[in-house]
């Protein structure tokens, strides 16, 4: 059931992040990238890693997506579809990205070939809030402080007023 719960949120994974890169309009392409890791959570979900997964949705599809639709809603960038954008080379990168999938999964299957992944023991979420709130607290604020700043250098990039 475990396995069978991975595969389908790593084809959701999979497809939507296709999505995300053909997607010809900005703003659906963030959306896809919500589905992407939203499924990308899934996975997470399926190998029993709850907390892993519960901060995947709370930080990258609550946060960083949110900062990315705002970002894109600030700065005024065009929502309508860019059609060139789009070059010539769609299929040398599409046969570049397929070939770097194939080196990458045959080093994974090399690398661990039928080793099965254990599940992870009981409590481990109070071990990794322990430590990040311990050990990793100076870089997760000074991650917030980077973020803050991004938003409010979008806000202020949108207030600047055309000069013709």
């Amino acid at each position: 059931m475990t396995t069978a719960l991975f595969a389908v949120a790593g084809a959701v994974a999979v497809a939507a992040a296709v999505m995300v890169v053909t997607s010809r309009r900005i703003v659906h392409a963030a959306l896809w990238l919500v589905v992407t890791l939203g499924a990308v959570a899934g996975c997470f979900g399926a190998l029993h890693a709850e907390f892993v997964a519960l901060v995947q949705i709370l930080v990258y599809v609550g946060a960083i997506v949110v900062l990315v639709l705002f970002a894109l809603m600030l700065t005024k960038a065009p929502t309508n579809p860019l059609p060139n954008l789009t070059t010539a080379r769609s299929p040398f990168a599409a046969a570049v990205a397929v070939v770097l999938a194939l080196l990458l999964g045959s080093g994974v299957v090399f690398a661990f070939g039928n080793q099965k992944i254990q599940p992870v023991p009981a409590g481990s979420a109070e071990t990794i809030g322990t430590s990040i709130f311990k050990t990793w607290v100076l870089p997760f604020e000074i991650l917030s402080v980077l973020l803050l700043a991004a938003l409010i250098g979008a806000i202020a990039l949108s207030q600047r007023k055309k000069e013709d």
